[in-house]
C-alpha cells in the first residue's frame, strides 16, 4: 500500500510502498478515507537528529478518519464498514486520567513508549492504518470524512481550550483568536456556537482574516506590533477576557499577553516556541496562562455532535496521497487557507 513517511532526518516526506498492516489482538484495521496535514508534522520534521525521539521511518498523519476494514481477535464495539474518527492522544488506558477519558494527559504514556498515530506510531497518511484499541475510535455516522477528519485535532484542540475557559466566556466578554489557519478558523466557529462573546481574530494574512470573518469573527486585526493596542481600542481599553494563541511564536505570545484583561485566561496552543513570563505585575492581575494539549475522548464525541448539528465546518483543500509532499510544502510556506486533507484511497 502507499504511505507518506518521514524517513530521513532533515529530508522531505516521501510517498512509498509498504506492506498492508494486519490487526493483532484487540486492534482494528481502518481503510483510511482522509488524513489531515498539520503544522505539528512540520515541527517534528524540523527536529535535529540528535535526540530525535521517534523511530524512522515514520508514517505521518495524526488526524485520521476511515472505515473499519478488519477486527483483530477480541476487538469489539465496531463492525466492518463503520465510519469512524481516530482519537489521537493515545494513553495507557489505566491511569487515573485515562480512566476519566483524559488520555491527552496520560500519566504513563511516556514511560511506556505509547505515542499518537503519526507522532511516533504509524499514522493515518496511508491506505490502511492500525488503531490500537476500540476506545480510540469515535463513530461519525453520515458525516463527510473529508470535512470531519480535521476535527480530530483542528477541532478537538481548540474545543478543549475553549471549554476550559467557559466560565469567563460570558455575554459581554471578548475572546481573541491569534492565528486563523487550520485550528484558528475552527476556534472562531466554536466560540460562536458555544458562547455569546465578541470574537476578534488576528492573523498576518488578509486572506486568512477574510476566512475568519466568513466563519463568524466580529472583528479582524492584522497581527503585528500594533495588534494588542488595536484589541484594547476595540474593547474600550479593557482587553480580552480570553486569548487563544494558535501560533505560539514569540511575537504572538507577546501580543497575547498584551491583549489580556484583568482576570483573564491566556491559552498558548501553538507550538512556535514562544513563552510568556508570569509574575506579579508582569501581566494584568489574576491572569492565568496555560498550555493545554489536544483534548479528551469525550470532547471528541462532543465535537462530532457539533458537526452533526452543522455548527462547525472545516475549510479544506484536498490532495491525493501522491501530492502529500506538495501539501506539506504549501503548509510550510503559509499557502494553505484552512486545513489540507490527504485522500489516501481517493
Amino acid at each position: 500500500m502507499k504511505a507518506v513517511q518521514y524517513r530521513t532526518v532533515g529530508a522531505a516526506p516521501e510517498v512509498v510502498d509498504i506492506p498492508e498492516p494486519v490487526p493483532g489482538p484487540g486492534q482494528i484495521l481502518l481503510k483510511v478515507s482522509a488524513a489531515g496535514v498539520c503544522h505539528s508534522d512540520i515541527a517534528v520534521m524540523s527536529w535535529p537528529a540528535e535526540g530525535f525521539p521517534y523511530e524512522l521511518p515514520l508514517t505521518l498523519g495524526h488526524e485520521g478518519v476511515g472505515t473499519v476494514a478488519a477486527l483483530g481477535d477480541g476487538s469489539h464495539g465496531f463492525a466492518v464498514g463503520d465510519s469512524v474518527a481516530v482519537y489521537g492522544p493515545w494513553g495507557c488506558g489505566t491511569c487515573v486520567n485515562c480512566a476519566d477519558g483524559r488520555e491527552n494527559y496520560c500519566l504513563r504514556a511516556a514511560d511506556l513508549g505509547i505515542n499518537p498515530p503519526g507522532l511516533g506510531s504509524p499514522g493515518a497518511m496511508a491506505e490502511y492504518m492500525i488503531v490500537d484499541d476500540a476506545r480510540h475510535l469515535t463513530p461519525i455516522g453520515d458525516l463527510d470524512p473529508v470535512k470531519t477528519v480535521s476535527l480530530t485535532d483542528a477541532g478537538l484542540t481548540p474545543y478543549h481550550a475553549i471549554k476550559r475557559s467557559l466560565p469567563k466566556l460570558v455575554p459581554g466578554a471578548t475572546a481573541v483568536v491569534i492565528g486563523t489557519g487550520g485550528l484558528g478558523h475552527v476556534a472562531v466557529q466554536l466560540l460562536r456556537a458555544m458562547t455569546s462573546v465578541r470574537v476578534i481574530a488576528l492573523d498576518v494574512s488578509e486572506e486568512k482574516l477574510a476566512l475568519a470573518r466568513s466563519v463568524g469573527a466580529h472583528d479582524t486585526v492584522i497581527s503585528d506590533e500594533n495588534a494588542a493596542a488595536k484589541v484594547r481600542e476595540l474593547t474600550g481599553g479593557i482587553g480580552a477576557q480570553v486569548v487563544l494563541d494558535f501560533v505560539g511564536a514569540p511575537p504572538t505570545v507577546k501580543t497575547a499577553g498584551a491583549s489580556a484583561s484583568v482576570d483573564s485566561d491566556v491559552t498558548i496552543v501553538g507550538i512556535g516556541g514562544g513563552t510568556l513570563p508570569v509574575g506579579f505585575g508582569v501581566l494584568p492581575f489574576s491572569t492565568s496562562v496555560s498550555a493545554p494539549y489536544w483534548g479528551t475522548r469525550r470532547e471528541l464525541a462532543e465535537v462530532i455532535e457539533l458537526a452533526h448539528a452543522g455548527a462547525v465546518d472545516v475549510h479544506v483543500e484536498t490532495y491525493s496521497i501522491d501530492e502529500a509532499p506538495l501539501a506539506y510544502e504549501r503548509l510550510h510556506d503559509g499557502k494553505i487557507n484552512g486545513r489540507a486533507v490527504i485522500l489516501p484511497n481517493g
